[in-house]
């Protein structure tokens, strides 16, 4: 699908649901106010898996995921979980950086994140980003504008790396989302996933999660972000597809 075909669908599917706004915006309310809040993962953003004597690094860049919401600390959360499942495959050991800030947005990660991106050389570098995108209703326009300036940059940045997209949020999935809210917002999330599907064939090795399936009971913390348990299991899934991609 090409990407002006995207933002064709995203405009047509604006007018279509103009007169449900007031309802959709009330849901939005209401499901703010029943989440709440989580807090971030607390401790360390730099650990370090395993004890061989070879040692790859690894950046998690993108948004409350990385920043760990749902997790006690970051070890339990997506940065720390990605090493620990990278490590097993490699039989090195990984040591994780993160770089995440809760509701962050593509063009926010842009100005605020990527001017302190780590200046250690980076093996691995997974982006995590589409959620907010989705929430506040990012054009497939300006998302695909924005993914590809920052993978430029991470490219730039670290010209040996190995980077992976993890998949835009399978809204469907979201247990604290009322139904016409979840219908909404998964087909803009959808937008954003065949976006990234036809942007990482433009770059050397990038590449994008397109397996995520259903998940499984747990999974989730708060209806919305995932807990340790679900951390783990979307790093393991993510980790063995990155593998069979590299191979």
């Amino acid at each position: 699908m090409k990407p002006k075909l995207l933002q064709t669908f995203y405009i047509v599917g604006g007018i279509l649901i103009l007169p449900f706004v007031p309802l959709l915006y009330w849901q939005g309310r209401r499901v703010r106010q029943k989440v709440g809040r989580l807090p971030d993962a607390k401790g360390a953003t730099v650990g370090k898996f395993g004890e061989a004597a070879e040692t790859r690094n690894l950046l998690a860049i993108g948004e409350s995921t990385v920043a760990g919401v749902g997790a006690n600390n970051h070890a339990e959360a997506l940065g720390g979980q990605l090493a620990k499942y990278l490590s097993l495959e490699l039989n090195k050991s990984v040591r994780w950086h993160v770089l995440g800030e809760s509701g962050i947005t593509v063009g926010e990660t842009l100005e605020r994140l990527v001017p302190h991106l780590p200046e250690t050389a980076m093996d691995f570098v997974v982006v995590a980003l589409g959620g907010n995108d989705t929430f506040k209703v990012s054009s497939p326009n300006r998302w695909r504008t924005g993914m590809t300036k920052l993978v430029k940059i991470l490219r730039g940045k670290y010209p040996n790396a190995v980077i992976l997209l993890a998949n835009t949020p399978r809204v469907m999935d979201f247990t604290a989302l009322p139904t016409i809210l979840k219908m909404v917002l998964w087909r803009i999330s959808h937008l954003h996933h065949e976006n990234a599907k036809i942007l990482v064939n433009e770059f050397e090795n990038v590449f994008y999660y397109d397996e995520a399936g259903a998940v499984a009971d747990g999974f989730f913390s708060d209806g919305v972000h995932p807990s340790a348990y679900g951390y783990a299991l979307w790093s393991e899934a993510m980790i063995k597809f990155l593998m069979r991609k590299m191979k």
